[in-house]
């Protein structure tokens, strides 16, 4: 062989080593990892009925995720053919520690998004840390309407709807089944969740309930867990209905104190939040109580092969129905997870940019087992959705509290348009609301 034909090989044989080499060294999209941050009460009064709910509906929804286990259109392995590492961090200990924790996550973690956030408090706190770091933050449940209507945001987004959905859905279940209410009274935590939903609910009766008076109107701290003054103001306020967005280990304490003391046969209790205590509480809880699940959740879901494929799942693997805490964090999750592919689809595959998935997740929508999920508000960034309402009965065969009288609202029934304010548009009768 001449010194020619010999060169003329070795560049051959250096060009397919090279190549291979190159094909090697870069991974493909398969061999990469998505490293999201959890953020959920794991402690604390909010832990059993609500933070812990939603850790085993995450856990449960990305193992079946990393296993390519999950239906369609969610069938595709991990987030486009990467598999999810969570990295899960405790909500609890108030809004100062939750921006370190969120530093945190991004800075010392280096993880690619954070999906967390019950308490609406942190909500506002960690909002503008994601902002100012320029990186991605899901917030999956907390309900004051105030994040997106008090600011803007690019790489904030919230996947579920806010509190106004819940509280005006209660009016129209009250409404629609000549639910007396000449004379309420009210008990929400004094912060940011329990002021805006006592916000909406008031405003929402003052245009279904025109005539209606508050009595007593309570304001207890968060985390108060003893309510014996304010039972003793509420039994002796006799409303007909008496409205509470307690929720947590606030909302147990308050029902179990209550109940003895005869408050649910005086008043029809109407809470915004319910569901997640009713397992818990089992025959504990009376029979009649007007409950929301903050979506159309658990008993109150309908049926679909992505609904059966979670409530089935969730309830074989960890021995209980999934409640809304579960629910919410799973629309987070799937809707990350569209948004995402879809970004690759127009990448060619890559892992996409943070800018990259904002593009996708604006404006977007994706099936959930709670139903449909719509970015329609805040511009693209807040969610809206289907809610149910319900009644709530005692089974002694099951053994567990069933949901009866169930009434599903489309989600542009009880949702304002873009670009309105919540207490403005329920002021202004609920104009544009498409509720058949």
């Amino acid at each position: 062989m001449d010194y020619l034909s010999r060169l003329k090989r070795s560049l051959a044989l250096l060009a397919t080593c090279s190549g291979a080499m190159l094909a090697f060294a870069t991974p493909s999209p398969a061999q990469d990892t998505f490293k999201l941050g959890i953020v959920t009460f794991l402690s604390g009064p909010a832990a059993e009925s609500f933070g812990v709910p939603a850790s085993k509906g995450a856990q449960f929804v990305i193992d079946e995720l990393n296993k390519g286990a999950a239906p369609a259109p969610y069938q595709k392995v991990g987030f486009g053919g990467m598999k999810i590492e969570p990295v899960v961090i405790d909500e609890n200990g108030g809004a100062t520690k939750q921006v370190q924790e969120l530093r945190n996550l991004y800075q010392r973690d280096n993880v690619d998004a954070v999906i967390g956030y019950i308490g609406s408090g942190d909500c506002l706190a960690v909002a503008p840390i994601a902002e100012e770091l320029k990186k991605l933050l899901l917030l999956f449940d907390c309900g004051t309407p105030r994040i997106f209507e008090e600011a803007k945001y690019n790489y904030v987004f919230r996947t579920a709807a806010h509190a106004t959905m819940d509280n005006v859905a209660l009016i129209r279940y009250m409404k629609s089944r000549n639910i007396k209410m000449g004379a309420f009274s009210a008990i929400n935590q004094d912060y940011a969740w329990g002021q805006d939903s006592r916000a909406d609910f008031i405003a929402a009766a003052a245009q279904l309930y025109p005539d209606a008076k508050l009595n007593a109107d309570l304001l207890p701290k968060f985390g108060a867990g003893q309510y014996g003054t304010e039972i003793s103001a509420l039994v002796g306020a006799g409303s007909d209905v008496v409205y509470s967005s307690l929720w947590g280990g606030d909302l147990q304490a308050f029902l179990l104190q209550s109940v003895p003391r005869g408050l649910s046969k005086r008043s029809q209790l109407v809470l915004s939040a319910a569901d997640h205590v009713l397992p818990p509480l089992g025959e504990k809880m009376p029979d009649g109580v007007i409950i929301g699940a903050r979506g159309a959740y658990g008993l109150m879901s309908q049926k679909s092969p992505l609904n059966d494929w979670f409530f089935q799942g969730y309830e074989k693997v960890n021995g209980v129905y999934p409640v809304q805490a579960a629910y919410r964090i799973t629309q987070s999750i799937l809707g990350l997870k569209n948004a995402i592919e879809k970004a690759m689809e127009k990448n060619g595959g890559k892992k996409p940019t943070t800018d990259e998935i904002i593009t996708a997740l604006t404006g977007s929508e994706w099936q959930s087992p709670g139903g449909l999920i719509q970015m329609k508000n805040g511009d693209g960034h807040q969610a809206i959705q289907p809610i149910a309402i319900s009644r709530t009965k005692y089974d002694p065969a099951k053994k567990r509290v069933e949901l009866i009288d169930i009434q599903l609202f489309p989600a542009e029934c009880v949702n304002p348009p873009p670009g309105v304010k919540s207490v403005d548009w329920i002021k202004g009768g609920m104009a544009g609301a498409k509720c058949n």
